[in-house]
């Protein structure tokens, strides 16, 4: 990874790309194989990022923000734009503006500024009263098809995450079985409850009718609110009638509470050999509505628990009859699964319902089958939802994400609201989509590309829910084809700016500009420092990235045969070669670390369904597209770490020769975190030798690998699963299945002694790079 890996890669930006020079046309960079793609984490944290408490100046002709980079004449009080050329007045208010004496956007190294911004109205259409909320709002939608162990597990984690929010937050309650029930906490004395049929769709009307909120509903006083009770609303709501169903969270815990002490699982019989009617779709169209009645534009999140799949309703994706199992990938593949394909279009119509309303979906599942994870994906991504995939309520991958949702301080994701992000570049470049939680806002423009990746045909995308660690990954390509014409002759330097507005957990607005430049290149004279700027870590991620999409979006698709071909294109441009010697290849630093990226993406539960669920592989994807680079080259490419008496603990090669029976092993493959004790430490620690007082050190080797692994474990969302096993034990498979399989049943006789064997067909990485140089160096 270069020089890059010891600093801060993302520097105060938050940018990375796949090349850090840029090709001047579009053939030479199609030349250049791995596409010219920018990854942007939009609300990282940095201690240099100032924020300027008035209104930022935007250029007349294209919109863009005054920025480190824009051309400033002092004496005129004028400012050029990088991006049009378009020349600007400074206003009255910069009269002071000199060389001396700068405003904050036009320091060097603030390339990155926070505006804060007067808090207009989101949408002046909706009642003026409604508008002044700016509480975030947390609305709980509970499945009660469920044993009573997991019902209760769910029911003391609801009650601490209410205990955690922020007083002023506004906290609803919906539950779910074979029926849907609303349950009004505005009204102590007595619980009240409004039950929507689960088998089939209700409209958003119908459902407003239903809860007494239609039309003009939001003024009228509530039959739920006695005479003689002091205002409940709290919060400065008045009575209307939407705070019988959404109170503060200081207000209504105990009301919840109680609420909560009385809930027993779904009490509907469900005869012997059936799976018992859950109405998860109508649960969330109802949620939907009561939100959208409720508090169009403020920030708002469904949070749905759910422990099976939907067998009622919209949205069902298995039928009741246990005989019939749940959809496979061969299924899909095969056409062979009913409700998958109106599933998927009811959670499309949830999400444009919810990005219009700008809601969040959140979605923690939690059962030994499958939820519908792969269906509801369409929803929960575009909203830009969190997802915790586990296999019980009581298992910590669940209680320790969900808690890390609630939490404030250091802990705290710094869930934010109601986002959009805007793009604006230099006029040779077009942008062909984001792959990540967000969705298109249609908003065309000259830089708009043809040919569309991911949420496309825009320059302005929608990102209802945001935290800080959403990075989206912008897919670039060039309009120029012909050198002669490109304004590059004349300007050697490309811009991009990334305006991302936003609400925070207070319920302030701010607005996030970060202007980046990177310079263009003449490849045609020389390719040499083209290559010094390529980022292979980025490269591997957004390949991953893409492949991911195209292996969900385009029929018979082959990733693994799409992918080889990329690689040996890209090894025949880069490498140094004679022609037809694959013993003479060397590949240039700068790419050598990609073929391993590429060897372990083919292998990794991205590409490879066999042996997932199709709920299992939309989760993992759906990780894989959210998170920062360095996280995501983590989930396709773990690192381990070895620990042994001899030697400080240290990077090991990911490879079965890694094993040995005097080492402990720490693997980080990001969803799991796994401590492999080799067979010679396992013996020991189970003959207790690290509590006897003259074997201190060896008690000192067993505890490093926990230290670290609670380090790993603290600042991830979700939680990974952490197993701790020994080496020829049943949960070694975690560690194994990573490895590279250079030692195999086939060459088991080459190996030193106490090293390990993977039982597989699979070709090792040595193999794999001999194939490819072959390849690569043909003529």
């Amino acid at each position: 990874m270069s020089e890059m890996a010891n600093t801060d890669p993302e520097g105060i930006d938050g940018v990375r790309m796949t090349w850090n020079l840029w090709p001047r046309t579009k053939v030479e960079a199609s030349k250049c194989v791995i596409p010219l793609a920018a990854t942007i984490s939009l609300l990282r944290p940095h201690p240099d990022i100032p924020t300027l408490p008035y209104a930022p100046l935007r250029c007349k002709t294209c919109s863009s923000i005054l920025n480190p980079f824009s051309r400033v004449d002092f004496t005129a009080k004028i400012w050029i734009c990088p991006f049009c050329f378009q020349r600007n007045h400074f206003p009255p208010h910069y009269s002071q503006i000199s060389e001396t004496n700068l405003p904050g956007e036009l320091y060097p190294h603030y390339t990155t500024v926070q505006y804060t911004l007067p808090n207009q109205n989101p949408g002046a259409n909706y009642d003026q009263h409604v508008q002044s909320v700016q509480s975030p709002v947390f609305l709980f939608v509970l499945d009660t098809c469920m044993i009573e162990e997991e019902l209760e597990f769910l029911k003391s984690e609801i009650r601490r995450a209410v205990g955690l929010l922020p007083d002023n937050a506004l906290v609803g309650f919906v539950s779910f079985g074979t029926q849907v029930q609303v349950h009004e906490l505005g009204f102590s004395e007595m619980s009240k409850v409004y039950v929507f049929r689960g088998n089939k769709e209700i409209g958003k009307d119908q459902i407003l009718e239903q809860l007494g909120l239609g039309s003009g509903g939001a003024r009228r006083p509530s039959a739920g609110f006695q005479k003689g009770i002091p205002g409940q609303g709290g919060g400065g709501f008045g009575f209307s009638s939407f705070t019988r169903f959404l109170l503060p969270a200081s207000d209504c815990e105990y009301t919840l509470n109680s609420l909560l002490d009385e809930l027993q699982t779904d009490q509907w019989p469900v005869s012997p050999r059936t799976r018992p009617a859950r109405c998860t779709g109508v649960a969330l169209s109802v949620a939907a509505g009561l939100l959208g009645a409720c508090n169009p534009g403020t920030g708002a999140r469904i949070i749905a628990l759910v422990g099976g799949p939907c067998t009622e309703g919209p949205g069902t994706i298995v039928s009741k009859d246990l005989s019939e199992p749940v959809r496979s990938h061969k299924d899909l593949d095969k056409e062979a699964a009913p409700f998958f394909k109106k599933a998927v279009k009811f959670y499309e119509g949830l999400a444009k319902q919810l990005v219009s309303q700008g809601h969040v979906l959140d979605l923690f599942a939690s059962a030994l089958d499958q939820v519908g994870v792969a269906e509801m994906k369409v929803a929960v991504e575009k909203t830009g939802g969190l997802v915790v995939l586990s296999e019980s309520f009581g298992h910590s991958v669940f209680k320790d994400s969900f808690k890390r949702v609630f939490e404030d301080g250091e802990q705290s994701l710094g869930l934010c609201f109601n986002g959009t992000l805007e793009i604006n570049c230099s006029k040779e470049i077009k942008i062909q989509g984001i792959i990540g939680p967000c969705t298109s806002l249609e908003k065309k423009g000259p830089s708009v590309a043809d040919t569309v990746i991911g949420e496309g045909n825009t320059t302005a995308w929608k990102l209802c829910g945001l935290d800080k660690s959403t990075c989206l990954t912008v897919m670039f390509d060039l309009s120029s084809s012909d050198r002669s014409n490109t304004p590059g002759a004349a300007n050697p330097q490309l811009y991009l700016q990334f305006l991302t507005s936003y609400q925070s957990p207070e319920g302030q607005l701010l607005l996030r500009v970060t202007t980046v430049t990177r310079r263009w290149v003449d490849v045609s004279i020389s390719s040499e420092e083209l290559v010094q700027g390529f980022d292979q870590e980025t490269a591997a991620v957004v390949m991953a990235r893409l492949t991911s999409l195209k292996m969900e979006t385009e029929e018979a698709f082959d990733a693994t045969r799409w992918l080889d071909r990329l690689l040996i294109r890209l090894c025949s441009k880069f490498g140094d070669y004679r022609k037809d010697d694959p013993s003479s290849f060397t590949l240039n630093p700068s790419f050598s670390l990609f073929p391993q990226f590429m060897f372990n993406l083919r292998r990794s539960q991205f590409l490879q369904v066999f042996n997932n669920s199709p709920d299992e592989t939309a989760y993992f994807r759906m990780l894989l597209n959210r998170e920062n680079i360095s996280n995501a080259a983590v989930m396709i490419q773990p690192s381990l770490i070895s620990y042994s008496f001899n030697s400080v603990p240290a990077p090991a090669l990911l490879d079965v020769s890694s094993i040995a029976a005097d080492r402990i092993l720490l693997l980080d493959s990001y969803f799991s975190v796994v401590i492999f004790h080799g067979m010679t430490i396992a013996q020991w620690r189970n003959l207790g030798y690290h509590h006897q007082p003259e074997h201190q050190a060896f008690a000192q080797l067993l505890q490093a690998p926990h230290d670290d692994a609670t380090i790993i474990i603290r600042d991830r969302f979700p939680v990974p699963r952490l197993v701790v096993c020994d080496q020829h034990g049943s949960q070694a498979r975690f560690l194994l299945a990573k490895l590279n399989p250079s030692a195999t049943y086939n060459n088991a006789h080459e190996m030193a002694a106490g090293s390990d064997v993977i039982f597989t067909d699979d070709v090792s990485l040595q193999v794999f790079f001999e194939h490819l140089q072959r390849l690569a160096v043909q003529s």
